[in-house]
């Protein structure tokens, strides 16, 4: 019992035999170098908890079937030797009903800590007890071995005893035997010899079963607890991964704002300023004209030199501040949220044809054809102003820079729905191209390489807005210099 009260103490919190520490420290390190003991403790506390104590429902009907397999063979002792057979029953299902069933009984109460002790017992009384029947029998010890090996076989096989544990039974049920031996008749020299070495045999063959399936199932345990450790490292570095996504994002949604804030600054204070300065010399202009009139008389020559002068910084004043209308709506239309207006169902084929016509005159003004090929059929349910302002936003880009040298081309708008939840709208031109190292920019806010001709490079970054935040899709753009260009716009149905 003492090396199986080393393993087991080392493993539960109750201990109620006392160790040599030398000896036990020698068993630990020798079952450590052959792989059936951890090193660590609480790594070896959750093997035992696994694979001792995880299933303990079916380890109780396992041990419900040793119940009634070790009372049955009275029924063997009954077909052999009918005159003893109620001694044998008493020794048999004494110990089957008084022993092995309140031990099966007892793994249902909350003793799940010294669950491998109940196991051990529960095999070492059976097989202790055994021996005593073969002294009652006509024929002795002669089918001895066969006894003893059913219950070795039946205990490394249906029961969950780790290899100390099974060792322990192994040296208790042998002594058992020699010593009820020692009490029977003489023996032929050749039975005892063959008889102990069957059950040799057998205990050889059932310790190395039990602890290569130990040793394997301690493999399993710590590739399993590697495997969990792994997950748990990859779900934090994962869980971490977003947080920093989050951050970059939240940093660059502020670069953004700043950036769109400095460009609406930049923008604006230019035709506010002229107009400042066109009406501050007006001003001027005026009170100068009042002193005039009020003075000596005013010649025909001068007052219309100054009505003219008038009238062009009315016209001066007028352009600028309608420039800066018109900046201040494309900026309106950079934050406008169309998720306000009413969603609704239409039919993608027929409202492009729709918008198409819509803005036939002013497409056709700047040169532009317009080509659509859509199935019909493909209903969505989304924002059709927003997605309006998508498609015609990048058709005025693509007539204004595909084709600068004002002769125009051709526009084409291609339907597909990779499956029933996506419909993906390319729209494709065949003009200049952009080169490489603007590609990366074409979004961004005031970006163009056309403001010189009054184009405030919002349009693009309108587009690029109103598909991820409005309609919820994707948007990605293919260019090659003189190759054209074509922006994949993908949203859910």
């Amino acid at each position: 019992m003492t090396m199986f009260s080393r393993v087991l103490c080392s493993q539960t919190m109750a201990c109620p035999i006392s160790v040599l520490p030398r000896k036990n420290s020698a068993m630990q390190r020798l079952l450590t170098r052959l792989g059936l003991r951890f090193e660590d403790a609480d790594e070896e506390r959750r093997f035992i908890d696994q694979y001792v104590r995880g299933s303990i429902g079916w380890t109780q009907v396992a041990m419900l079937l040793g119940v009634v397999t070790y009372a049955g063979y009275t029924f063997w002792d009954w077909v052999l030797y009918p005159e003893v057979v109620p001694i044998t029953f008493a020794i048999r299902g004494g110990t089957a009903f008084l022993v092995l069933l309140p031990l099966t009984a007892l793994l249902s109460l909350p003793v799940k800590a010294r669950a491998e002790a109940i196991y051990l017992v529960y095999c070492v009384v059976p097989g202790c007890v055994l021996p005593s029947v073969y002294l009652v029998l006509p024929s002795g010890f002669t089918y001895a071995a066969a006894g003893m090996i059913m219950v070795i076989l039946f205990v490394s096989t249906m029961l969950p005893l780790r290899v100390g544990s099974l060792a322990v039974f192994c040296v208790s049920t042998w002594i058992a035997l020699v010593v009820a031996e020692s009490f029977a008749p003489e023996l032929p020299g050749g039975l005892r010899f063959i008889n102990h070495f069957l059950v040799g045999n057998a205990y050889a063959l059932s310790l190395y079963g039990v602890g290569a399936r130990e040793y394997q199932a301690r493999k399993q345990f710590r590739t399993a607890e590697a495997l969990q450790r792994e997950k748990l490292r990859s779900e934090a570095s994962l869980e971490e991964l977003r947080e920093t996504q989050a951050r970059l994002v939240q940093a660059e949604k502020l670069a953004s704002l700043g950036q769109l804030v400095a460009g609406v600054a930049h923008e604006v204070s230019t035709p506010l300023g002229l107009a400042l300065t066109t009406s501050t010399a007006m001003e001027s202009d005026l009170k100068a004209m009042e002193r005039a009139l009020n003075g000596s008389p005013v010649r025909r020559s001068d007052l219309t030199r100054s009505m003219g002068r008038f009238g062009e910084g009315l016209r001066m004043t007028f352009d600028n501040l309608n420039r800066a209308s018109d900046m201040l709506y494309s900026f309106k239309q950079v934050a406008i949220d169309h998720a306000d207006e009413d969603r609704s169902t239409f039919e993608l084929s027929d409202w492009l044809l729709e918008l198409i016509a819509k803005r036939k005159v002013m497409l056709s003004r700047l040169g532009l054809t317009v080509e659509i090929v859509s199935p019909t059929g493909i209903a969505v349910n989304s924002y059709p102003g927003a997605l309006a302002q998508v498609i015609s936003n990048l058709a005025l880009n693509a007539a204004v820079h595909a084709y600068p040298d004002g002769k125009g081309g051709v526009f084409r708008v291609t339907v597909t729905q990779p499956d029933p939840k996506t419909v993906r709208i390319v729209c494709a031109d065949s003009g200049v191209g952009i080169p490489d190292e603007l590609k990366a920019n074409v979004f961004d806010p005031f970006f163009t390489t056309r403001r010189d001709k009054g184009h405030t490079g919002l349009g693009l970054h309108v587009v690029f807005n109103a598909v991820m935040s409005t309609l919820r899709g994707r948007i990605e753009l293919e260019s090659e210099p003189n190759s054209g260009t074509q922006v994949s716009i993908e949203i859910p149905t």
